[in-house]
């Protein structure tokens, strides 16, 4: 609500003044205390409203209570400090009263500002506004939504956070705040519900847009791939790439089935012992291969095997003319 000027309303209460005395009140030194009294009460309004920008002391704002980007890009953050040391801080962010600390402010949105105003030991220009916390998140949120650079996945982890506070039940807090529909936001809530491992892996993946982290939660509900997710994080060859390439590496080989090794069946195995039992041999029986190993308590053993091995073209030729008889009924 305006303020109204202290000296507007002289007229309306005591005796009347004289037409003289209000044509001098108009004049001279008496118009400048009335323009600076209008000025005052003006700038008063338009502070009460969030619309003068002052300056303030960095140390004495603290950030917001949610946030919107995870991590700054170091790149980014110089481009904006050079920037603001060359020629100022043109735009100033804006922050509110502390709601649980006298005499201290908190960062809506312009983080980024406030820390380069910290590195060069600046004050940083700034609109100071009373708001509450869903108003605190819905201009954070619109103050990113129209930026057209910022990553989905700060988006979505940012919807995620907001959902967790629970301002409504049909999240319409959420959507005003970033500008979306409930299926985009169905969408950016399901990212944000990813397991926290892969987040923490992949979040700072600043070049991969919806689609894509959309098409990782679908192979993430497949319960195997879960398994596998939690080893591919552990693969040196996935945590030494980094941002958008981790990313790439990760779903690429989340997305190539390992082959199945067969179960090696066991061999069978039989025994066999002469009728004096001073041989004895062990057969392993498998589908293509027979082992035999031979023992004895002296040396037929040797003997015997070398006999096998001296006479295997006659007993395979013996052999082949029985199968052959048997096959032919013979």
């Amino acid at each position: 609500m305006a303020r109204k000027n202290p000296l507007a309303n002289l007229s309306a209460s005591g005796p009347a003044l004289d037409r003289s005395v209000l044509d001098y009140a108009a004049k001279g030194a008496s118009r400048s205390l009335l323009s600076s009294l209008d000025e005052m009460a003006a700038k008063a309004d338009k502070l009460a409203e969030g619309e003068t920008v002052i300056e303030l002391e960095p140390d004495l704002i603290d950030p917001s209570f949610v946030r919107d980007r995870r991590t700054d890009d170091p790149e980014e953050f110089n481009v904006v400090l050079s920037a603001i040391r060359d020629r100022g801080q043109d735009t100033p962010i804006l922050v509110r009263p502390h709601p649980k600390a006298a005499g201290r402010y908190m960062v809506v949105f312009g983080h980024r500002r406030l820390k380069v105003a910290q590195a060069l030991g600046r004050t940083v220009r700034a609109i100071v506004k009373e708001m509450e916390d869903r108003d605190h998140v819905v201009a954070l949120g619109q103050e990113n939504s129209a930026r057209a650079n910022v990553p989905f996945i700060d988006r979505a982890l940012f919807a995620g956070e907001l959902a967790r506070l629970r301002y409504d039940d049909d999240n319409a807090t959420i959507m005003s705040a970033l500008s979306v529909d409930r299926g985009t936001l169905s969408k950016l809530l399901a990212v944000a519900n990813l397991p926290a491992g892969v987040l923490g892996a992949l979040e700072q993946a600043k070049g991969i847009g919806r689609d894509r982290w959309y098409e990782l939660k679908l192979l993430l509900d497949n319960p195997a791939n879960n398994a596998r997710a939690d080893e591919l994080l552990r693969d040196p060859a996935v945590t030494e790439a980094a941002g958008d390439q981790r990313f790439e590496l990760f779903v690429r080989r989340l997305k190539t089935v390992p082959a199945r090794k067969r179960a090696k069946a066991e061999p069978e195995k039989k025994t066999w012992a002469s009728s004096d039992s001073s041989l004895s041999a062990d057969m392993a029986i498998e589908s293509k291969k027979f082992t035999l190993a031979l023992k004895a308590k002296s040396s037929d053993a040797r003997a015997f095997g070398e006999y096998l091995s001296e006479n295997l073209d006659r007993l395979y030729e013996a052999f082949r003319q029985d199968v052959g008889s048997q096959e032919n009924g013979g």
